[in-house]
């Protein structure tokens, strides 16, 4: 009998020659809720520029695209027009205050979501091959799969600044699967943003959704993924 949860199977089913050979994991709002750290940090780097707080739920709606956008966006009230438009100076400027308080606090209230643990354990003892492709610069990722003990997870990890490109480009995806040597439309990219969706399908493979993560304030439904899920256990019939 397949390990693959029934809808998995189906939509395999239908792709001739294609069977799925791996998972690709987005991070922060699929497998981890970030939100309070990043917040606190973004708190403190606003406050040290003399600015208002922006709090958890204003965060929560600006993260996805990787720590420089989500700076930019916090420096200009999430308009994402203005915050492209930034000066590079001042970018960087903020991110030197925000970088170092993150990178010490960036475990201090980030939460696994429920059933995480428990899936990513079992998928690994199945033998299905892993990978985390996040938006999140690599010093703060390599820091939390230590502090989170997830490294041996996974087969490839890619980051937000390994590549020019960061989703929703395919880039990444396509990367990943380059270093597990699977072919895009045998993968399974899992994400909470339309980044995450956007991206595996330019790639070519199923993506599923879970709509517990962040997504800007928006409906994931709304970026049609193959599958809506409401935990990971769902991928699998072993859970």
């Amino acid at each position: 009998m397949s390990i693959w949860s029934e809808p998995v199977q189906t939509y395999f089913s239908a792709r001739e020659d294609t069977v799925p050979q791996a998972l690709l994991f987005d991070l922060d709002g699929t497998l981890i809720d970030s939100v309070p750290d990043l917040a606190a940090a973004i708190d403190q780097m606003l406050v040290q520029l003399g600015r208002p707080v922006a709090g958890q739920p204003l965060v929560a709606e600006w993260v996805g695209n990787g720590a420089d956008m989500l700076v930019r966006r916090a420096l200009c009230d999430g308009n994402d027009m203005q915050a492209q438009a930034l000066d590079a100076a001042e970018v960087a400027a903020a991110r030197a205050l925000f970088d170092p308080f993150y990178l010490e606090h960036l475990n201090d209230a980030t939460g696994v979501y429920p059933g995480v643990e428990k899936t990513l354990t079992i998928l690994a003892v199945l033998g299905i091959r892993m990978a985390l492709v996040t938006n999140k610069p690599r010093v703060f990722t390599d820091v939390l799969l230590d502090a989170l003990g997830w490294r041996p997870y996974f087969d490839a990890v890619v980051c937000g600044d390994d590549l020019p490109q960061r989703k929703p480009d395919p880039a990444q995806i396509l990367h990943a699967c380059e270093l597990m040597a699977v072919e895009p439309q045998q993968a399974i990219m899992v994400g909470d943003s339309r980044n995450d969706m956007y991206a595996g399908k330019a790639a070519g493979c199923m993506t599923v959704a879970v709509p517990y993560g962040y997504n800007h304030g928006e409906n994931i439904a709304t970026c049609q993924p193959n599958l809506i899920i409401h935990s990971l256990a769902d991928l699998i019939r072993h859970v």
